[in-house]
C-alpha cells in the first residue's frame, strides 16, 4: 500500500464467453512494481503464482503496460477473497485467465512456460479480439 495507487477503470473478458464493463479499480500499476523489481536483461516472461496453486504465465510485454496493474479494490470495496483478494493481477487486454488470483509469487523467466490452464490445452496469450481460447 506505500507504492503509486492509480485507479483503472476497463472491461473484463472471460474465456467462457462472458464479459463485464466498466469496472473500476485501484492498485499498483504493473510498470512500477517492475521498475521496482529491476527484472534482468534476459527476462522475458513471467509464472504469476497464486496462493491457491494456480499459476499462469504472461510475456513481459504483456505486463509492461500503462493498463496493467496489481489491485486491490474493486468498484470502491477492498477486493474480497472470492474476487482475488487481497491482491489480483488485472490484465485486461487479455482473457481473465489471465488475470491471477490470490498472488504469491511473480517469477521472471527467459524462457515461456506454461500455467495451470495453458498446460491442460488453453491458448499460451489468450488475446480475446483474437479469439484465442484453445491452443
Amino acid at each position: 500500500m506505500a507504492q503509486l495507487q492509480v485507479d483503472f477503470h476497463n472491461d473484463i473478458h472471460c474465456v467462457t464467453t462472458w464479459s463485464r464493463y466498466g469496472n473500476t479499480w485501484t492498485g499498483v500499476p504493473m510498470r512500477t512494481f517492475l521498475a521496482a523489481a529491476k527484472p534482468l536483461p534476459e527476462a522475458k516472461f513471467l509464472m504469476i503464482k497464486g496462493f491457491d496453486g494456480y499459476a499462469t504465465n504472461l510475456a513481459l510485454s504483456d505486463v509492461d503496460r500503462d493498463d496493467v496493474f496489481l489491485a486491490h479494490t474493486w468498484n470502491g470495496q477492498p477486493l474480497t477473497r472470492e474476487h482475488g483478494g487481497p491482491v489480483r493481477l488485472v490484465v485486461p487486454h487479455l482473457y481473465f485467465w489471465k488475470s491471477a488470483k490470490w498472488i504469491r509469487h511473480i517469477t521472471f523467466m527467459e524462457k515461456d512456460q506454461p500455467g495451470y490452464w495453458e498446460a491442460r490445452g488453453y491458448h499460451m496469450r489468450g488475446d480475446p479480439w483474437k479469439e484465442e481460447r484453445y491452443d
